[in-house]
């Protein structure tokens, strides 16, 4: 697999997301909303959680459904314990990845296990193909020690989540969406180049210091999202580290190219699909 990128994407725009609360009042930073979904194709959500108050988390995310598509939660600080209806139980703790396939229905929680302390983490939300979206719920744990990691030469280190850098398979493979998640470590000034298929969507966040993007070396600064250009010239993304530094995700995908349809927790294709997955919730049949 080629590792050179001689067309880096460019920043198509930048997005500062909106503060907002989920779950029972957890505090945190909405950066995939829902007018992106489109653009963004097969990716639907993008949570940011950073918080050191414990207002701003205990009350955690008690049940609650969730149908048609996948849920990946990344936890960089703190410990979070999840169970669901079928008796399944887990805990997140720093490091860690949790992906979760809803499929055709699941009602699970996801609490604190801490009181004190700084909780900072994603939750992002990866559609399922029509085909798919009825199929039978599963979750992968993953702790931090499972996840490949990448030193480059100039220093930079990239946790390997989904997709391949290099010659690094990540922990998670899809065949459908074929997603990357990157999170990516760059020291001040170094480079790193990741090849990514033409046609697929992708984005960048930011969450600690400043990154340089593309030709133009686009600054993208921390609680930032760019979004990355799709076109079909452009084999990848060269990024760079800022006067200090730089932390941030790299997630692109193959899209789905689907109608969306979306009510809450529940993504299906059609609106009466959507009905249908609120009178199932209703009646007890998750």
């Amino acid at each position: 697999m080629s590792t050179a990128v001689f067309a880096p994407r460019e920043i198509e725009r930048i997005v500062n997301g909106m503060p907002t609360s989920d779950g029972a009042g957890v505090k945190l930073l909405r950066v995939l909303t829902q007018d992106l979904q489109q653009r963004l194709d097969p990716f639907l959500m993008l949570d940011y959680f950073h918080s050191d108050d414990p207002q701003d988390y205990l009350a955690g995310f008690p049940d609650h459904p969730h149908r048609g598509f996948e849920t990946v939660t990344y936890m960089l600080n703190g410990r979070m314990r999840h169970r669901d209806n079928a008796g399944n139980e887990g805990l997140l703790t720093a490091g860690g990845v949790q992906w979760m396939t809803a499929g055709r229905g699941i009602v699970h929680s996801e609490l604190p296990e801490q009181e004190a302390g700084l909780m900072q983490g994603f939750q992002l939300w990866v559609n399922l193909p029509g085909k798919h979206k009825l199929t039978t719920p599963g979750y992968r744990d993953i702790p931090a020690g499972d996840i490949p990691v990448l030193l480059t030469e100039q220093g930079v280190t990239v946790k390997v989540i989904a997709g391949q850098s290099g010659d690094v398979a990540g922990a998670v493979q899809k065949d459908d969406t074929e997603p990357f998640y990157l999170d990516l470590h760059l020291p001040a000034q170094a480079e790193f180049e990741q090849v990514l298929p033409a046609g697929f969507n992708g984005f960048v966040y930011v969450y600690e210091g400043i990154a340089l993007l593309g030709g133009r070396a686009q600054a993208v600064r921390a609680r930032q999202m760019g979004v990355l250009e799709t076109r079909a010239e452009r084999d990848g993304v060269r990024i760079k580290g800022g006067e200090a530094g730089a932390k941030l995700l790299l997630i692109a995908g193959k899209p789905l190219r689907e109608p969306i349809a979306q009510w809450g927790p529940f993504v299906m294709n059609t609106r009466e699909e959507v009905m249908q997955a609120v009178e199932d919730f209703r009646a007890g049949a998750f």
